[in-house]
């Protein structure tokens, strides 16, 4: 008969103890997870920083040193010298129209005839009523002087006399407003009556137009109210006449700034003999401001402009690990490398600004591929397709 065993003695393992292996085992298993992601993560972040970057293409341009005079620029519009819409004081029917639209006229030429027959008929008896009235004021002067009537009397056939002269005087007035001509020299417009119209006081008949001299307004910020004078020269553009400039000159200049704007307004004028500019139209104004700088030119696509400071990317040789690095077949190493460099920017003329500081004239920037570049990328040349660098651009009307 075989002897049983005896229970083992001890207590069993605590609750507290079970779940502090549980929870052991949890940190080493989720650590390990952890580390090897951070430890993936970093070389992948390795492989792709020291990635050698593939060569950009980019198009160049060599910095030019120039001459420069301060220049400002202005948006205006023509204004006549003088320009009117022709009416009438006196209401009337259009009995005769003496002009055609668009034709050229003088000062006091007739436009335009109103029916004044009432008028005349009515002129007649105040002319014949005034004549009566003379020849009884003469006759009772000769009176008073042989002192067979009063002063008293003779004081009244006077003023009688003057005012039934005065009373004709008024509808000759009137019969002369119902004859409507031109106030000045000018163009005319398009005509706005017909014949056996009414017209009423006030209603137009046609616009005049004086277009010589010819006058551009154009407003101003007050920081150049000292910089402008009666007399300058400006230079004048309108698209109505792409390839042409104007040349005028300032003729006045408003004495107080507008509060609203802070803007003050300048008048210049300038000949118009043949009437190519009208009133209205839209004008660029230029003028340049002082003498002029020595700047170094480059196309504005050459610049980076950005809030903490403006940049170009300037070619330099690239070092030898990157011109005898491994290349696609056919394709060949880059030769060069872009540093980028802060500058300093000042005026612009059309497709160029002029740099102040910070380049030197006979350096080659990037003029197009900045958005793909950082600092030391390698590069190739490309100069078949260049951005245009034109200091006067007058693109096509299409």
């Amino acid at each position: 008969m075989s002897a049983t065993k005896p229970p083992r003695s001890g207590r069993p393992p605590s609750t507290a103890r079970r779940m502090t292996w549980m929870l052991i085992l949890f940190v080493v298993v989720f650590g390990g997870v952890f580390l090897l992601w951070l430890a993936s993560q970093y070389m992948l972040n390795s492989f792709f920083d020291n990635m050698p970057q593939p060569a950009v293409e980019v198009s160049t341009y060599e910095a030019k040193a120039e001459r420069w005079s301060s220049t400002a620029e202005a948006v205006g519009t023509l204004v006549a010298d003088n320009g009117t819409e022709v009416t009438t004081e006196a209401g009337g029917v259009v009995q005769r129209i003496a002009f055609e639209s668009g034709q050229r006229v003088r000062k006091g030429d007739l436009l335009v005839q109103l029916n004044t027959a009432n008028e005349l008929a009515q002129l007649q008896a105040l002319d014949a009523a005034a004549k009566l009235a003379a020849t009884q004021r003469d006759r009772w002067q000769e009176l008073g002087a042989q002192k067979l009537v009063s002063r008293a009397e003779v004081d009244e056939r006077i003023s009688d006399a003057a005012q039934t002269r005065a009373q004709a005087e008024a509808q000759r007035a009137l019969i002369a407003q119902k004859t409507i001509r031109a106030p000045f020299d000018g163009v005319l417009g398009i005509r706005r009556i017909n014949l056996g119209q009414y017209l009423n006081p006030g209603d137009p008949i046609v616009g005049l137009q004086a277009l010589d001299p010819i006058h551009v307004d154009f407003t101003l910020p007050e920081q150049r109210m000292n910089q402008v004078a009666i007399g300058a020269r400006v230079r004048v553009e309108v698209d109505a006449v792409p390839d042409q400039v104007f040349e005028a000159a300032i003729t006045a200049v408003e004495p107080s700034v507008d509060t609203s704007t802070r803007n003050f307004q300048v008048r210049a004028t300038l000949a118009n003999p043949d009437g190519v500019l009208r009133p209205g139209t839209f004008a660029r104004v230029g003028f340049d401001l002082g003498q002029e700088q020595e700047v170094v030119v480059v196309p504005q696509t050459a610049v980076s402009f950005n809030p903490y400071g403006n940049s170009v990317y300037v070619l330099a040789d690239a070092p030898p690990e990157v011109k005898n690095a491994e290349v696609q077949e056919g394709q060949k190493a880059p030769q060069h490398v872009v540093k980028q460099r802060f500058v300093t920017t000042g005026p612009t003329r059309g497709d160029l600004v002029g740099i102040t500081d910070g380049l030197e004239a006979g350096e080659v920037v990037v003029s197009s591929g900045l958005l793909r570049l950082r600092n030391d990328a390698a590069v190739i040349i490309n100069n078949k397709v260049t951005p245009e660098a034109d200091a006067a651009p007058r693109p096509e009307n299409r």
